[in-house]
């Protein structure tokens, strides 16, 4: 699929989240919990992420030009980013909404058509966040998974919610609604930081995760058996890229010709093992002391 194809799933994230809005605030209206104003709430922030992730797509997706040689993959950073913010805002809305109910509750009214409604929105999320992970591991998309991740959380907090309001209806007890709304908000409090970290790692070219810098290893240590060398070895990610550098050390009478034919193939097994990466590669002849004191780029 060309990349600005991915677009379709942000719109099927919106349609989402439009629904399980209307569901939410509905179930919040019949019986008054805050609890599942809390969830609509962050139903809210779920609708704003989609629509940002729509714009960054659609920017990711352009073309390499003059201005932007390696590509406009970053943007999908921002959209994530830009979604961690919006979850620890909705977790701030929560407490705040959850407080003053704490400190006096109020009875819950027509619970189980609440409860149904929620139920219901909860699996229209669970399903739309199973399409949106297969598709963001399939396209490498961070902006997908971010997105995917936070409607399970959305999954997993109503699931909480309707838990509690089931509690509070059998036991009486109703200042326990509150108290899931800010047990709800601590966990996507927690679900907006790992998201904020890992926009901002991708921001700031982090290396690529430990088992594809294995793999690249591994691809490596074939050669490496056959007399051939290598080190500085570097690499980094930027959305849906790959980007790998390294430097090859031959025999110092080889042609230039089998040098490069050598490297053609070193770069074709590493984009073997590692799909969709950008390779560079950089030769040296192994018999010079020179091409060894290149220790400021070898990690290894």
């Amino acid at each position: 699929m060309d990349r600005a194809g991915l677009t379709k799933f942000a719109w099927l994230s919106i349609a989402a989240a439009l629904a399980t809005i209307v569901l939410k605030a509905s179930a919040y209206y019949i019986t008054g919990s805050v609890g599942l104003l809390s969830d609509a709430l962050e139903s809210i922030v779920n609708l704003v992420a989609a629509l940002m992730a729509l714009a960054m797509l659609a920017v990711a997706a352009r073309p390499a030009d003059e201005m932007h040689a390696f590509g406009y993959n970053k943007a999908e950073y921002f959209s994530s980013g830009l979604e961690g913010m919006l979850i620890l805002l909705a977790a701030a809305s929560i407490v705040w909404t959850a407080i003053p109910r704490l400190i006096t509750p109020r009875a819950l009214e027509q619970v189980g058509i609440g409860v149904a409604v929620s139920i219901l929105a909860a699996i229209v999320n669970l399903g739309v966040a199973r399409l949106l992970l297969r598709a963001a591991d399939k396209y490498r998309s961070i902006t997908l998974e971010a997105d995917a991740h936070h409607l399970m959380t959305d999954v997993w907090t109503s699931v909480g919610v309707v838990i509690g309001i089931a509690i509070v209806f059998l036991t009486g007890w109703n200042r326990l609604d509150p108290i899931i709304a800010i047990m709800v908000a601590i966990n996507i409090l927690w679900t907006g930081a790992k998201l904020l970290r890992r926009s901002v790692l991708g921001l700031m070219d982090s290396a690529l995760p430990p088992a594809e810098h294995q793999a690249i290893k591994d691809v490596l240590s074939r050669y490496e058996r056959n007399g051939i060398h290598y080190h500085a070895l570097r690499t980094r990610h930027a959305g849906s890229r790959s980007f790998i550098s390294f430097h090859v050390l031959v025999p110092g009478d080889w042609t230039v010709q089998r040098g490069h034919d050598l490297l053609e193939q070193v770069e074709r097994d590493i984009r073997a093992a590692i799909p969709g990466a950008s390779v560079f590669t950089h030769l040296e002849p192994a018999g010079d002391p020179k091409a060894w004191e290149d220790t400021s780029l070898d990690r290894f």
